[in-house]
């Protein structure tokens, strides 16, 4: 990794959060703070929002729910008492009847006092932990950017809301694959063991060369692609399901806690 990458892996999660509410980082929290845990955020009105719970419960691999914030509070509770969650994502998205009308900075002007937050556990959760185990970081060596795909695989609906699974993905030696599964096995509620690797038709990818989210990374010679169950589910559910308001964090722009990965971990 170059030193501007040390050094945004070195940083606390207040001083990144620092940067993201002034603005000087609008970019991904890959590689942010490396330890803790990452997590992104879904707000919704609270006419939605007991759906929306009834949909994570019912898909948990690819909405692991950390927490729920009520109606109104801007805080992360217990992951980040002193957050913002209005403003201390490097950037959000907006979706307004499945459309999606905004990319800002922060929500201010979207705000409204009855949202209800759900926080999601995020895989980058895992990448101090897998990079412990020199497992490689395709993601971080080339683009910085995720890598994601729309698969032919149903969530199992509730209420309004429905969706296509939607994978992340990290090529990798066989040998790597398999020492990637016992890792990230231990991170269950950051999406935890991946859900397939190999052949991507499989799953209902029909070119590996172009994700739906993020940038294409190389695969090499010998290299099988690993997919997670990822927490992009949600923007297919937003475009399905159409909820009046829904307030989420950007691809890869993370909500980065106070909390250490290894909270999440079980042993």
């Amino acid at each position: 990794m170059t030193a501007e990458a040390d050094r945004r892996g070195a940083l606390s999660p207040a001083q990144a959060r620092a940067m993201f509410r002034a603005g000087s980082w609008q970019g991904g929290t890959r590689g942010f703070c490396l330890g803790y845990l990452q997590c992104g955020i879904v707000m919704l009105p609270p006419q939605e929002a007991q759906d929306f719970l009834l949909f994570c419960t019912r898909n948990p691999q690819a909405l692991p729910l950390l927490d729920v914030i009520r109606g109104g509070d801007v805080s992360a509770g217990r992951l980040a008492p002193e957050a913002d969650l209005r403003f201390d994502l490097p950037r959000y998205h907006v979706y307004r009847n499945g459309e999606l009308c905004d990319d800002p900075l922060d929500v201010a002007r979207h705000w409204r006092d009855d949202l209800v937050t759900f926080v999601l556990g995020c895989s980058l959760t895992f990448d101090a932990a897998m990079l412990a185990n020199e497992i490689p970081y395709r993601q971080l060596e080339e683009t910085g950017q995720p890598t994601m795909y729309l698969t032919g695989i149903d969530c199992e609906p509730a209420g309004a809301f429905a969706a296509r699974l939607v994978v992340s993905m990290r090529p990798m030696l066989p040998r790597h694959a398999i020492r990637a599964i016992q890792v990230t096995s231990r991170y269950p509620r950051t999406h935890g063991a991946p859900v397939h690797f190999g052949d991507p038709a499989a799953i209902g990818i029909a070119d590996i060369d172009r994700p739906d989210i993020g940038s294409p990374v190389s695969i090499r010679p010998g290299e099988v692609p690993v997919f997670w169950a990822c927490i992009a589910t949600i923007w297919d559910a937003a475009r399905r399901s159409r909820p009046s308001l829904f307030i989420s964090h950007a691809p890869g722009c993370m909500f980065i806690t106070d909390r250490r990965d290894e909270s999440v971990a079980v042993l």
